[in-house]
């Protein structure tokens, strides 16, 4: 009877011992928590089980869970339990904001349906922006029903704050990614608020404008989860007001926002508003005008102000008055190092600070204690401050992004940086998870077992140590390893003597002596020397490790500019790119690291115009050429996958489109430096193909991308759109044949929906297509995609988009010959799949007619073509080397293989090709004509084409003629394979190889 006892008693035990395994650490409560309301059935689940192990506190996290399922009415509570069961983001992404926090734990049993927010994670979801922020808060407060406006801001604001908790704990950001989120959101919350502000006082608003500056960790994109918001408010009067009246207005704003953000409400507070790094502290008025500002820190300002002032930044209201007080202050800032005594001062302000903290906290202090954070802020601000002066890349509010820039200048060692950048990430981590338990403001290391041990568990990844057998000293001894480093290094920078004697040197004490350099650009043939050596002055001089390695690098790079057909230029564009990259860690380790890197970009900034235009647009993409990959062209799904997402997260149209154009443009710059590099394939033919079908799937998923974004814009004012559209591309663009400077050739075709008047559907679709063409042609600094539809039924003063039956009846009635050629080139490319598949049924029997082609169009297409040999031809045009319509150029090849095809399309599906080479290898197969002629065709035209190519990427502008300037011309040579000093025989290979495609054509085109 006893050992049946015991045996029932074992049995009874393993839940438990199975959850102690787990980490459990009361077992008894836990079996009583799953066999309770909401958790029925799910006490065998090993899938939750294991998920409750794997956060940091399994007790909390199934507490919380357990009040959640309560709090929650019935179908939500069944929608919980299933989607918790069967999807692994959101069990990780719940149970570990539950087991780290019990505020948020709070938070989901007063507001249920908030874990709704971690279900989805979109990409704008996975990485949101301060608009995101704005846009959801927003939409909340306005939704907020009976609740007060300040009420409903903490409810949005925590369920905000809950999805960045979630993608923290679970990995999905990291520690810079969350801090800028956190301050993201917090600029967003501040703006909502002073909105707010704005409609309860809406004469204030209209009497001043207000911006919000950031300060602190706010304004350097490094927030806390619970902090101050530092800020600084500067106003303006609108044009009329007094500036008096004008300021008090802006200072009820001011008042009213910050009540709004820090009072606490039944649903608690967000976060105190700190306004007391404003001139004059709390003694000084609140809201200032911009000279109100100036003069005080021209005149009274001590150091600390501008140590202050380096994180600023403008986070809400007036963005144009934000930008101009930064504008106004920044050489300010950056001269403050210049002051007697600066470095003294800041080494001073320091020792205060630990001597204020009290004797029982400074062994548990993560931020102001010794070895804590301050030590590696402090550090970095001075450095900033002292070498700020003179190198623009130091002047980040980012303290990771600043310890980053110093260690690229060689301000600090890169195994220093390494240390403190490690550290700074571990104790930012450290204290953000201790204010994740109770979202309170803390930077005290906890001392109760538990809290040790839930932190241990949580931060087990950044621990180099065993966390299984004593998670609780593991944690310590990480610990205190990065307070020790910290603080040796923060000795070891914070007071090196040299600081003392750099801050007081006067602005451009260091120059780059030219007469070496001048020599050296004389003998490699740069054609303006004195402007030269200006460039690599600019780059070189100074102490900077930035200017050693352009040392390091230049006399590299000056052989490899002076190898091209304009080393000048090459230089140029370099020194372009290098300012713009001067910021960034990457570029100079990769110039550096891989030569392959360096020699590709010399290569592709002294090739033309086009590629390093495209560059300079978005500098960053020099990244490609450090990739092995980095310049193989994507496919179309690729492509428009990434523009529908860039098109779906903007908030306007244009928007949109601009957000298409961005894509497009660092596309074609992919596809550009591949081509002058060689990389796009293993002849030139085969090149020109794969650019051409880059080019072309590029053109199309912008297409889509920009007609799914007219829809949408068209659509939030009218409603559903009452037709579908479908958008056919043609000549080049549908013959997959398109150059870097080619319109897109379309037509617009559109269907009213059932029950739909044909009016207002032909309004709709009209609308669309021209706002489409619009944005995608309109000046920007993006390359603009013209969209042509000059070949659609009655040319220009035809409507611009028709219906099917539209163009049905038109073809049956009043089709011309050439406009059945120019359907050979017909294919769908963009809107509705369907409607563009019938629309390709309507034409298959116009271009590829069942009885080939009438004498009488035979006829008119020939006339047609002579007529344009001599009339299209621009005045004073070689007619020998114009690529289009000069002798066996382009229109030559073209016109005679889609004689073919509209001859012999019907009976040879080889022949039913959009595309030129394509159709000519094709009709050489079927021996419509003979080889050794289709090979002298194709060469002509993949020649002609390839100038094209190499006139735009030289020139940066399309253009049918070999240029007429020396250097350009050589530069289309280069590009084609032709030494220096051989443009003249490119220009002679052109004339053979297109006088012997012209003999071709009169055989076979004119008879």
């Amino acid at each position: 009877m006893a050992v049946e006892e015991q045996r029932a008693g074992s049995r009874v035990s393993r839940p438990e011992i199975r959850l102690v395994r787990r980490g459990f650490t009361d077992p008894a409560r836990a079996v009583r928590l799953l066999a309770g309301p909401g958790l029925e059935g799910l006490a065998d689940d090993p899938v939750l089980l294991d998920a409750l192990g794997a956060t940091a506190d399994p007790d909390l996290a199934l507490l919380g869970l357990a009040r959640l399922l309560e709090a929650a009415d019935e179908t939500d509570r069944h929608t919980l339990r299933d989607t918790l069961t069967t999807s692994k983001p959101l069990r990780d992404r719940l149970l570990g904001v539950l087991g780290a926090s019990t505020a948020f734990g709070d938070h989901l049993a007063r507001h249920p349906h908030d874990w709704h927010a971690l279900v989805t994670f979109e990409l704008r979801d996975m990485h949101p922006g301060p608009e995101d922020f704005r846009r959801a808060l927003a939409e909340d407060v306005r939704d907020g029903g009976r609740r007060s406006p300040a009420d409903a801001l903490r409810i949005a604001y925590r369920r905000c704050l809950l999805a960045i908790a979630a993608r923290d704990l679970t990995g999905t950001t990291d520690l810079a990614q969350t801090a800028a989120e956190l301050a993201d959101l917090a600029g967003a919350t501040l703006q909502t608020a002073l909105d707010l502000a704005a409609a309860q006082d809406p004469d204030a608003a209209r009497a001043c404008r207000l911006a919000v500056i950031g300060m602190g960790k706010c304004g350097g994109r490094e927030l806390n989860y619970v902090s101050d918001v530092d800020v600084i408010f500067v106003a303006e009067p609108q044009e009329g007001v007094d500036e008096h009246e004008a300021v008090k207005a802006a200072t009820r704003l001011a008042a009213a926002l910050t009540r709004l953000c820090s009072d606490t409400t039944g649903e608690g507070t967000i976060w105190p508003v700190d306004a007391n790094l404003r001139p004059e502290g709390r003694h000084g008025p609140l809201v200032r005008t911009l000279a109100s500002h100036l003069a005080y820190y021209q005149r009274w300002a001590k150091t600390w102000e501008f140590q202050a002032l380096l994180k600023a930044r403008p986070v809400a209201g007036d963005a144009e008055l934000g930008a101009a007080y930064l504008e106004a202050l920044a050489p300010m800032v950056w001269q403050a190092a210049a002051r007697e005594n600066f470095v003294a001062d800041v080494q001073q302000m320091r020792r205060r600070v630990i001597d204020s903290i009290p004797a029982t906290e400074l062994d548990r202090q993560l931020k102001l204690g010794p070895g804590g954070l301050r030590d590696v802020e402090f550090s970095v601000q001075l450095l900033q401050l002292v070498h700020g002066r003179t190198d623009p890349a130091l002047r980040s509010g980012n303290t990771l992004e600043a310890l980053a820039a110093l260690s690229r200048g060689g301000y600090v060692g890169r195994a220093d940086a390494a240390s403190l950048d490690v550290a700074y990430r571990f104790l930012r981590t450290l204290e953000h998870r201790i204010q994740l338990h109770r979202l309170r403001r803390t930077h005290l290391m906890p001392t109760g077992e538990e809290d040790l041990r839930r932190l241990a568990r949580s931060l087990a990844s950044l621990i180099n140590d065993d966390t299984r057998a004593d998670p609780v000293a593991a944690l310590q001894r990480e610990w205190k390893r990065h307070a020790v480093e910290v603080r040796r290094l923060h000795e070891k920078l914070f007071y090196r003597p040299l600081l003392d004697a750099v801050a007081e040197l006067p602005p451009g004490a260091a120059g780059l002596t030219p007469d070496a350099a001048r020599a050296r650009l004389e003998a490699l043939g740069y054609a303006d020397p004195a402007a030269a050596l200006r460039h690599i002055s600019a780059l070189a001089s100074g102490v900077s490790r930035k200017a050693a390695i352009q040392r390091t690098l230049l006399p590299v790079l000056l052989g490899w500019f002076a190898d091209s057909a304009d080393p000048d230029a090459g230089l140029l564009n370099f020194r372009q790119v290098s300012d713009a990259l001067g910021r960034t860690p990457w570029y100079l380790r990769l110039l550096r690291d891989e030569s392959a890197a360096a020699e590709q970009l010399a290569r592709v900034l002294s090739a033309g115009r086009l590629a390093p235009d495209l560059l300079l647009r978005a500098p960053e993409a020099v990244a490609m050429l450090g990739d092995p990959q980095g310049l193989e062209p994507r496919g179309r799904a690729a492509l428009e996958g990434e523009i529908l997402a860039a098109v779906g997260r903007a908030d306007s149209t244009a928007a949109a489109v601009a957000a298409a154009r961005s894509v497009r443009r660092r596309e074609l710059f992919r596809t550009a430096a591949a081509d002058v590099l060689g990389r796009l394939g293993d002849d030139s033919a085969e090149a020109l193909d794969t650019a051409g079908e880059a080019l072309t799937a590029l053109n199309a998923a912008t297409l889509q991308g920009a007609l799914r974004a007219c829809i949408a814009g068209w659509e939030a004012e009218n409603g559903d759109l009452p037709t579908r559209i479908a958008v056919i591309s043609m000549g080049r663009f549908g013959g997959h044949e398109l150059g870097y400077g080619s319109d897109a050739d379309v037509l617009f075709v559109h269907e009213p929906l059932l029950g739909s008047l044909e009016q207002e559907a032909a309004k709709a679709a009209q609308a669309v297509c021209h706002e489409l063409r619009s944005l995608l042609g309109a000046p920007s600094t993006e390359p603009p995609l013209l969209v042509d539809a000059d070949l659609r039924p009655e040319g220009r003063s035809g409507p611009l988009v028709r219906t099917l039956a539209s163009y049905t009846a038109y073809y049956r009635r009043w089709s011309h010959a050439w406009e059945s050629q120019a359907l050979l080139r017909a294919e769908p490319v963009a809107g509705d799949e369907q409607l563009g598949a019938r629309f390709r049924q309507l034409i298959d029997p116009l271009r590829y007619p069942g009885t080939g082609v009438p004498e009488r169009d035979l006829v008119e297409i020939r006339r047609i073509k002579a007529r344009i040999e001599a009339e299209r031809l621009p005045r004073g045009a070689d007619p020998t080397t114009h690529t289009k319509i000069g002798r066996g150029g382009l229109a030559d090849v073209e016109w005679t293989v889609q004689l073919f095809q509209l001859q012999h399309g019907h009976e040879l599906p080889a022949l039913r090709t959009t595309r030129t080479r394509a159709a000519l290898a094709a009709a050489a197969e079927a021996g419509l004509v003979a080889r050794g002629d289709a090979a002298v065709l194709d060469a002509a035209w993949v020649l002609a084409s390839r100038v094209r190519s190499a006139v735009m990427l030289v020139r940066g502008r399309p253009g049918d003629s070999f240029p007429g300037e020396a250097r350009e011309l050589s530069g289309v040579a280069r590009y084609l394979g032709y030494g220096a000093g051989h443009s003249g025989e490119l220009v002679d290979d052109y004339r053979r190889t297109t006088r012997r495609a012209r003999a071709v054509v009169e055989r076979l085109f004119y008879g």
